[in-house]
């Protein structure tokens, strides 16, 4: 299965104001450790709320509204995405994460078509299938 690992905003990552290099070579050996044992998909951090913007969707209509955001609490930092046995070996990973402080982290299921059952066409099935490979292909036609 694979999860999504939210990584919450503060009042810090919100500023802008970067961790303590400490902090970035505990998390480069906890991410090494992540992608030698085969979890690790993808990892990022993200740039604070007030450099983004958030669309609000209306029937027809579609408002842009521009960052920062309020509620710090429920914005998100930074995220993973990993590729687990479980939920409780995704929870048995993050545990090892080098996080302090009374940080909270979410770790959520990506669904997959096949969690949506007899709800979902075998064709939309093979067409994002299909999505997923050209995707693929892209993303290592751009590393080169």
């Amino acid at each position: 299965m694979r999860v999504i690992v939210f990584v919450k905003a503060n009042k810090d990552s919100e500023a802008g104001v970067l961790p303590d290099p400490k902090v970035f070579e505990a998390m480069g050996r906890y991410n090494e450790e992540l992608v030698k044992a085969g979890v690790m998909r993808a990892g990022e951090g993200l740039a604070p709320s007030g450099k983004g913007k958030r669309v609000r969707f209306e029937g027809s209509e579609r408002t842009v509204i521009d960052g920062p955001f309020a509620e710090t609490k429920e914005l998100v930092a930074g995220f993973w995405i990993w590729k687990v046995k479980s939920m409780e070996d995704a929870v048995e990973w993050l545990k090892r994460a080098p996080f302090g402080g009374g940080v909270e982290i979410e770790l959520r299921q990506i669904m997959e078509f096949e969690d949506f059952g007899d709800k979902v066409s075998p064709e939309l099935i093979e067409q994002e299938k299909s999505l997923r490979q050209q995707a693929e292909q892209l993303a290592k036609g751009a590393k080169k």
